[in-house]
């Protein structure tokens, strides 16, 4: 695997790799549940990059079609199945699911190794004047979302 900041996209999954520090942890040397939001926030993030997205640029094209724009995390679902500590390596994994009109749902897992730490599946919502809105086209082709 290529060492990237950014992580890689195989299989049409993005991978990143994180290293768990001590401010990761918790008193009992496991990573703080709330941290694993922060893990996969990187991912989602990257994951939009390595698709060609700088997102500033993106940002600024979409906002041409739909003014004052964000994406918000409407839902998400979390299954803490096995504790990372510190030192580990993380794989933070990536993959859309589908996409539907003002929404993109996205699973993903924490990994160490072949094993699952933590599934989630999120679903994040494309608002414009604090109203969801159909996801412009510029984003849409990014994602490929014609195509899931």
């Amino acid at each position: 695997m290529t060492e990237h900041l950014d992580g890689e996209i195989r299989d049409g999954r993005h991978h990143m790799q994180v290293r768990v520090y001590y401010e990761d942890t918790d008193f009992s040397g496991i990573v703080y549940h709330a941290n694993y939001l922060r893990f996969m926030e990187r991912g989602r993030t990257n994951h939009l990059r390595l698709m060609g997205a700088e997102q500033h640029s993106l940002f600024e094209q979409a906002e041409t079609e739909s003014p004052g724009f964000a994406f918000v995390v409407r839902s998400m679902h979390l299954d803490f199945l096995k504790p990372a500590r510190m030192d580990d390596v993380l794989d933070i994994v990536t993959w859309p699911v589908a996409v539907n009109g003002a929404s993109i749902m996205l699973n993903q897992e924490v990994r160490r190794g072949e094993d699952v730490l933590v599934k989630a599946e999120v679903r994040v919502a494309f608002i414009s004047g604090g109203r969801a809105q159909p996801i412009p086209k510029t984003i849409r082709t990014l994602m490929k979302a014609d195509v899931i």
